[in-house]
């Protein structure tokens, strides 16, 4: 194995963002057996360090790999289509209208009903979006509409993150 392999090429997958769960998982626990810092605590120094290295870079493509959001955003990465959150908020009118009425219901809301059936369009929203983005990656490979996607799903996961910190609220 080689550090600098991109992630897909350390779980022996093909870069696509359409991936089998159970595989990845299995393939994870796998690489865990064989690079974990334990099963070397016998070995010497340089071998101790290669196996942390080894655990920690298993650890950190593992992360990026299940979570479909890094995953799209890695896969534009490998295809130079920057996602660029930070700097590119740039979205589609019909896109920052709906955030706005989101927001404005989330203020309004009186109960956890409400929040609740907020959080289940949310997340059905979410789910579109995701197929939306495995279409972009896997069958369009169109990775510039692909990174918009990933910037607008940013926007909704921190949407569903604010209305579940509402939901907690209320329960307190």
């Amino acid at each position: 194995m080689n550090l600098q392999s991109n992630d897909f090429e350390i779980f022996g997958l093909t870069p696509s963002f359409g991936l089998d769960r159970m595989k990845l998982d299995e393939r994870w626990k796998q690489l865990q057996r064989e690079v974990h810092p334990d099963r070397h605590a016998s070995s010497d120094a340089q071998l101790q360090r290669q196996a942390m290295q080894w655990s920690v870079r298993v650890n950190e493509a593992y992360q990026r790999l299940k979570d479909p959001i890094k995953r799209a955003a890695y896969l534009c990465e490998l295809h130079g289509a920057s996602v660029d959150a930070e700097n590119n908020t740039r979205m589609p009118s019909d896109f920052l209208i709906q955030q706005m009425e989101w927001r404005e219901a989330l203020e309004e809301a009186s109960s956890a009903g409400d929040l609740e059936d907020m959080a289940d369009e949310v997340a059905e929203k979410r789910r579109r979006m995701i197929e939306e983005a495995r279409r972009l990656a896997d069958d369009e490979s169109d990775y510039s509409a692909l990174a918009q996607q990933v910037r607008a799903l940013m926007f909704v996961e921190r949407f569903a993150r604010d209305v579940e910190a509402r939901l907690e609220q209320l329960g307190q």
